[in-house]
């Protein structure tokens, strides 16, 4: 059996991709939400409450962090849900595998992070995500953080759902808070799933971090331009804010505080290298083109419901 808290776009199809390979899945969520499957048990708890999550854990091989926060209270909601997890994968001899991202390595030349890219981070979000695997590091439990870019796919938040979508429904101008033309890295949520299921089962990948394989690097014009080819749709036009004024709206807007904090990211080239992971687990990224059809074909869905 194995443990996924959360059931975001990644926790559910990490659900998805063990139940259909014949595993005992149980889920963790406020709600009791989740993907439904004969093999999947969907259970409401606080993941909090460290003595509950301990007890929903007993015989679970992997327990999964695939927790999403709110980006305005990171500071107070991260650190008592992990310690929880921690205590609960120690206390059941489980793996913990950790959704992370690329936050803990600041900002780096040229914007290029590989597998041992030192975590750098100046900003408060990225040194608590660096902070939060160390701790897992330090606790000696057996654990593994699998880090990707910008998510893809279907239920993923992030500026193609934020910024892209919206502006190509509406045939409008995206505005985009960054340059529009600097190279990305951009993670699909299933590729993510599968590389925590692959990394967290092989005794190889425990002990450290690694990057989720992803299609090679686009600016966001271009994957704009892209996911308008394969829907049918016009193309946008895809304009830069000018970094000053989100900035400038972060003193008084606490989401656009958050969002200005990670600007870096969108303001010049963001560079994910995978290889060392690829190469260890024989990993593959999905095709952009088949990414993006499963963003079209979604996107449809909602619209006629």
């Amino acid at each position: 059996m194995q443990v996924i808290v959360g059931a975001g776009p990644v926790g559910t199809n990490v659900a998805k991709q063990l139940a259909a390979a014949g595993e005992q899945v149980r889920i963790i969520t406020r709600s009791g939400s989740g993907p439904e499957h004969p093999l999947t048990e969907r259970i409401a708890a606080d993941a909090n409450d460290t003595k509950r999550l301990t007890e929903l854990t007993q015989g679970a091989s992997v327990l999964y962090n695939c927790v999403n926060m709110p980006y305005t209270k990171w500071a107070s909601l991260w650190p008592p849900v992990f310690a929880a997890m921690i205590s609960a994968a120690r206390a059941n001899d489980a793996v913990l595998a950790i959704t992370g991202n690329l936050y803990g390595y600041g900002q780096q030349p040229g914007g290029h992070m590989n597998e041992h890219t030192p975590l750098a981070a100046t900003g408060r979000k990225g040194q608590l995500r660096a902070a939060m695997w160390q701790k897992a590091l330090d606790s000696g439990i057996r654990t593994t953080e699998v880090r990707g870019a910008d998510y893809l796919g279907q239920g993923a938040d992030g500026i193609f759902s934020a910024v892209l979508s919206p502006a190509i429904a509406k045939n409008a101008t995206a505005w985009l808070p960054g340059d529009p033309d600097a190279p990305h890295t951009w993670t699909y949520v299933g590729d993510m799933a599968g590389a925590l299921i692959r990394i967290a089962a092989a005794e190889k990948g425990w002990g450290r971090a690694w990057h989720v394989p992803s299609a090679p690097p686009i600016s966001v014009r271009e994957l704009a331009n892209r996911y308008a080819a394969v829907a049918g749709k016009p193309a946008v036009k895809v304009r830069r804010v000018p970094r000053f004024a989100m900035h400038a709206a972060g003193l008084v807007i606490p989401m656009a505080r958050e969002l200005a904090e990670m600007d870096y990211q969108f303001y010049g080239p963001f560079l994910m290298d995978a290889t060392e992971t690829a190469k260890t687990f024989d990993l593959h990224p999905t095709g952009l083109t088949t990414i993006l059809r499963e963003e079209a074909a979604s996107s449809t869905a909602l619209a006629k419901d």
